[in-house]
């Protein structure tokens, strides 16, 4: 009899055909992940530096100058990140009630049959190339908003795009908020029932504040989605830096403007072409920040269920 257990016991312990070759390319795959990051992170790093080496250049000027011009040498980020900022608290402003709206609708209150047709329209919309949406705000947004505001706003306008990007990173928000919603356990919703909650009251004072931690990490992934986003603000924001946090005007972001300027015939190693890297390691940075700050709020204000 113990040797009939001792046997099977053995057995267990054999690892499964390809189970090995399945944790091998897993921890490939981990490895990899990590190489390409470290490798993007060297590569900008190498190629700001040789934009900051320049004896016209420093980190002092960089970070304080709002002026970006670079045919009399001027290169202050501030007239670049001005415009970044605006449009993304344009976008979150948007996205951040519409899409929790939705979240707390899909999960609480949309039944079967009105989630199996919103939730597609929601990946829709996702699907959509960026390309896309910045002709519709080029095209029909800032015609609206030319006809609410007159002369006062500009055809390039931060504004119309700041509202397309919140539209595109709308089910970006809703998609993880309703599955931080949808994680919350059900006997919290019928205690609350059975203490005499409504429904409305359940999802606002129950359910929300229980997946504070999953909401606060899509708001913070959804901000990031912005800062990144490159084809609605370089079709419809302005195609020149200009230090302004004015909705109504032309702007120029940061990924705007390394997508205007790459394209053009630079020089390799000249003091231009260099600070595209100087940009892209400041773009790079400030989404890092980002997704290190959603991290943490996740790990902080997780609530954990036994």
């Amino acid at each position: 009899m113990l040797f009939i257990m001792k046997r099977s016991f053995d057995l267990s312990k054999k690892p499964r055909p390809g189970e090995s070759l399945i944790e091998a390319l897993l921890f490939a795959a981990g490895v990899l992940s990590v190489f390409v990051t470290v490798a993007i992170v060297f590569e900008l790093g190498k190629e700001a530096m040789l934009f900051f080496a320049d004896p016209d250049m420093t980190w002092v000027k960089f970070f304080t100058m709002t002026k970006w011009q670079p045919g009399i040498g001027q290169y202050g980020i501030w007239a670049l990140v001005s415009a970044t900022m605006t449009t993304s608290v344009i976008a979150i402003l948007i996205a951040l009630p519409l899409g929790l709206a939705s979240a707390v609708y899909l999960s609480e209150y949309a039944s079967h049959r009105a989630r199996s047709i919103l939730k597609p329209v929601l990946e829709i919309l996702a699907g959509i190339p960026t390309v896309v949406y910045g002709y519709f705000a080029l095209l029909f947004v800032t015609p609206i908003l030319k006809n609410i505001f007159k002369d006062g706003i500009q055809v390039y306008n931060m504004l119309s795009a700041g509202l397309v990007m919140g539209i595109m990173i709308l089910p970006l928000i809703a998609s993880m908020s309703e599955d931080a919603l949808n994680a919350v356990p059900r006997s919290l919703r019928e205690g609350a029932y059975a203490m005499g909650a409504t429904k409305l009251e359940t999802s606002l004072q129950i359910v929300l504040p229980a997946a504070l931690s999953g909401i606060g990490a899509a708001v913070i992934v959804g901000i990031s989605r912005a800062v990144g986003e490159t084809m609605i603000v370089a079709v419809a924001a302005g195609a020149g830096p200009n230090f302004s946090f004015n909705p109504l005007d032309a702007a120029e972001t940061m990924t705007g403007h390394i997508a205007r300027i790459s394209g053009g015939d630079l020089s390799y190693n000249t003091i231009d072409y260099t600070s595209l890297f100087a940009i892209a390691l400041m773009l790079f940075l400030v989404t890092l920040t980002l997704n290190l700050v959603s991290q943490w709020i996740v790990n902080r204000f997780r609530e954990r269920y036994e």
